[in-house]
């Protein structure tokens, strides 16, 4: 009988196929005022994902909330058909979205409320729309990212017209994933990674490093609290860095958003 080979796993800290750092972001870059015609827009890239996010201010609120004082913010999330490697048909063929949309566009809108003063809206509501150009991992963390960018450019735009006297964009809050693959921790997981991963974790956070959502499963086996603990750890840091990157591209619009980030992690 022959042997078969044994597959090692590779050491700890050696590069990954994209040549980054196991705890290594990758490269990101935030468009605002993607779009013309949007309240606020932002477009977030990070390594080969895209994902595009336009925020509507409606003067109404869902039912539930008339009469409150209250305002509402939400999202819908979508993919383009050519934003993965083959092409993915539109939801709305179906006559329904799938329960991944519905998961991911209910997680952003969590998130986004998660660091709005809603009274401070009146009864209005923001939509945020958020549009994958291009998928390779991590879309649902980018989704977080941009859509709280567009959503704090559309509350300032708020304020310019006088319509609410105060800023209800409490923190800035972002998303990375990061994962065990082949038994090593990895941040920003590409698709190639996300594929392979024995663990898979999406974390959000705000500007104060507290956490809004954890979400994580078990691919192929259990993990021990110590992975947890050393991946939130890693998510932690780089979180740190896009809220920089989130207040250094907002800065370009206003000082007021300065204010945000001030426990900005490196």
């Amino acid at each position: 009988m022959t042997a078969k080979p044994r597959t090692e796993s590779p050491a700890a800290d050696s590069l990954r196929a994209d040549k980054r750092r196991p705890a290594e972001l990758r490269p990101v870059k935030i468009s605002l005022d993607y779009i013309d015609f949007a309240d606020g827009s932002a477009l977030v890239e990070c390594g080969r994902t895209r994902v595009l996010a336009a925020a509507t201010i409606e003067e109404r609120v869902p039912p539930f909330l008339r009469g409150s004082g209250r305002g509402w913010v939400t999202a819908e999330y979508a993919m383009l058909p050519r934003a993965t490697t083959e092409r993915t048909p539109r939801e709305r063929i179906a006559g329904r979205i799938s329960g991944r949309t519905q998961e991911i566009q209910r997680l952003v809108g969590r998130a986004l409320r998660a660091v709005t003063d809603l009274e401070a809206l009146g009864e209005r509501q923001i939509i945020i729309d958020c549009d994958v150009i291009q998928a390779d991992g991590g879309t649902r963390s980018a989704s977080v990212t941009a859509g709280c960018v567009a959503l704090g450019l559309a509350l300032k735009k708020m304020m310019d017209r006088g319509l609410i006297g105060q800023m209800p964009l409490r923190h800035l809050v972002a998303g990375v994933s990061v994962g065990m693959v082949r038994g090593r921790p990895l941040l920003d997981l590409d698709y190639s990674e996300d594929f392979q991963a024995d663990l898979d974790m999406n974390v959000i956070e705000t500007d104060r490093g507290e956490l809004v959502e954890l979400q994580a499963g078990a691919e192929k086996c259990p993990f021990s609290r110590q992975d947890l603990l050393g991946l939130l750890k890693m998510a932690d840091k780089g979180i740190g860095k896009i809220v920089q990157l989130q207040k250094r591209a907002l800065k370009e619009k206003s000082f007021l958003f300065m204010a945000y980030g001030y426990k900005d992690k490196i």
